[in-house]
């Protein structure tokens, strides 16, 4: 290994994210105490400690108050449209260009946020979902992310109203997928987007996906015998067959091959506090696994399996985007779409630190150890340069004394 020359601090790190973030987003302050540096310093204050604007604005001595800032922020938002598009130009933004030199993997998927209250202006604006943290009512976002050498890069970002399309918003994410100059090799999406509309959609554009097949029909055991794709989870091995989904209407179909993945695991055996007692012996779990394929060829079954795993990594990706994502409660859509979008465009900047800063250079390809620098750390780092900057407030006014 070569020895280390060089170091970065806290102080670099948040001049090149709010260098990044202003040079995309052009937020602009209001007034002589909520400049435009404050105004960045409170955001990534709020991004990097989860709380909210108005917390940070309480917290740090030389900050605004929380009207000021919540009314400089309004004042220079743009509209929801340009907002959506200079947030995807500042995620497409340093892309390493071992990305563009080959097609990747890439990853769709929707992320839910938990809303309580009334629709601003448009009750569209509000996705209605499965209960889930209490509501069925959510701000909606789809995301486009590359699974590349153990890092994950958001490519685009794209609010989901209640009526929308999938197959609008499949073609909307794979749109600025390619305006970054990334080449899809296949998309893994989740199981939400299984529909005739996004299956032919991509069919049309020559796009080829693996998805989940949510299990329809006629179930095993019943008296007029199993139909559908339950009818593929009473295979005994793994193989290959040929589906054609309907929509509700059986107005439309879309074919495509359906992987069936078969595994036997051991029996799971609780223990128990006393002595074992005589059991039957148990047999081996069947655990059987659909996959909707097209244009992919990726061997066996196992192997599209395997391939679909690392989409799983999404899943940390989101968990990280909440660890970076300002609390709110305010009905604009805009604001929120700001604080979804800049907690994704940090954990671009983890990702890029991670590639381009503190990689190890070797033969074939660089080696990138993400624990060098954890996210949670980078953002410490984002607050503690913020309250360098405006400074901590550590007394309160009080009607008595302390007693001594």
């Amino acid at each position: 290994m070569r020895p280390s020359h060089c170091t970065i601090t806290a102080d670099l790190v948040q001049r090149h994210a709010q260098a990044r973030a202003q040079k995309y987003l052009k937020l602009s302050g209001r007034g002589q105490k909520c400049t435009t540096a404050t105004l960045w310093a409170v955001l990534l204050w709020a991004a990097g400690r989860m709380r909210s604007v108005a917390a940070a604005c309480r917290l740090l001595r030389k900050a605004p108050s929380d009207t000021a800032a919540r009314q400089a922020l309004l004042a220079t938002l743009p509209d929801y449209a340009e907002l959506q598009r200079r947030l995807n130009r500042a995620l497409q933004g340093d892309l390493p260009k071992a990305l563009r030199a080959r097609p990747q993997r890439v990853a769709l998927d929707l992320n839910l946020q938990p809303y309580y209250g009334q629709p601003q202006r448009d009750p569209e604006e509000i996705y209605v979902g499965a209960h889930k943290a209490g509501t069925k009512q959510f701000h909606a976002y789809a995301t486009a992310y590359v699974l590349f050498h153990g890092c994950r890069w958001t490519l685009a970002l794209r609010p989901v109203g209640h009526s929308d399309p999938w197959e609008d918003v499949v073609a909307d994410l794979l749109r600025q997928v390619r305006k970054a100059g990334v080449r899809v090799r296949y998309l893994l999406l989740d199981r939400g987007f299984y529909s005739v509309a996004v299956v032919r959609y991509l069919q049309r554009a020559r796009c080829p996906f693996v998805m989940p097949a949510i299990r329809r029909g006629r179930r095993p055991g019943h008296p007029q015998g199993a139909s559908g794709t339950w009818a593929l989870c009473a295979w005994k091995k793994s193989g290959w067959a040929r589906y054609t989904l309907e929509d509700r209407r059986g107005t439309q179909r879309a074919s495509f091959d359906v992987a069936v993945a078969c595994l036997r695991k051991p029996p799971v055996r609780r223990p128990s506090a006393g002595p074992a007692p005589r059991r039957k012996k148990r047999r081996p779990r069947r655990l059987v696994w659909l996959y909707a394929v097209w244009g992919v060829r990726l061997g066996s079954p196992q192997a599209v399996r395997q391939a679909y795993r690392s989409r799983f990594g999404i899943e940390t990706s989101y968990r990280q985007l909440n660890q970076g994502r300002a609390r709110t409660s305010t009905r604009s859509p805009g604001v929120r779409l700001l604080l979804v979008g800049l907690a994704l465009l940090l954990r671009n900047v983890w990702a890029w630190l991670h590639w381009e800063v503190l990689s190890q250079p070797r033969r074939g390809r660089r080696r990138v150890e993400l624990g060098q620098l954890p996210l949670q750390d980078m953002l410490g780092w984002l607050a503690q340069q913020a309250e360098a900057v405006l400074g901590v407030r550590t007394e309160r006014p009080s009607q008595r004394p302390m007693p001594a």
